[in-house]
């Protein structure tokens, strides 16, 4: 039986977010350009999820940097929660390269890991910000895509006290 998805939204510095619940986890935190799961959702705004993540982001919008305690449940293949756990790890106002994330899950595993795989795990981070997948750049120092996209990707590091002027964007195609 699937689980009922609540849903609410939150407006941030960055735009409208949409978090999802499964009722007593954070399944989700989507912003403007990404699909959420709420095309039909139950809405309640009071689970305790929702208002301990809207505490924890009223902070972090604050330029603060909250302890994590709200109960996460991101959906995704063992590979991709093993990537999740390692986005955990990343210090707030620091970075890390996708590189760096794939030997780490190499030394955990003992199987090699490519960078390529590991970007696209963090690209299917349902959990955004709490789940910091803004914080892995590129090896040579590039922004690399961001799914609410890169200037909110520049935002929540500059927010986080990041140089970004020491990373470039990626070319247009």
């Amino acid at each position: 039986m699937k689980q009922p998805i609540f849903c609410n939204t939150y407006v941030s510095p960055i735009g409208t977010l949409t978090l999802t619940s499964d009722g007593k986890h954070l399944t989700g935190l989507y912003m403007e350009r990404q699909k959420s799961l709420c095309a039909l959702p139950k809405t309640n705004t009071e689970l305790p999820v929702f208002l301990e993540t809207m505490q924890w982001l009223e902070q972090y919008f604050q330029g603060k940097n909250p302890p994590l305690t709200i109960p996460l449940a991101p959906a995704g293949s063992p590979f991709r929660q093993q990537v999740f756990q390692i986005l955990k790890t990343i210090p707030y106002g620091e970075t890390t390269t996708y590189g760096a994330i794939a030997k780490q899950l190499e030394q955990r595993t003992g199987k090699a890991m490519a960078a390529q795989a590991v970007g696209g795990a963090v690209g299917h981070n349902p959990i955004g910000i709490l789940i910091p997948c803004h914080r892995v750049v590129g090896k040579n120092g590039s922004l690399t895509g961001y799914a609410g996209g890169l200037e909110k990707k520049i935002a929540l590091l500059t927010l986080e006290g990041v140089d970004v002027s020491k990373f470039s964007l990626p070319r247009p195609r």
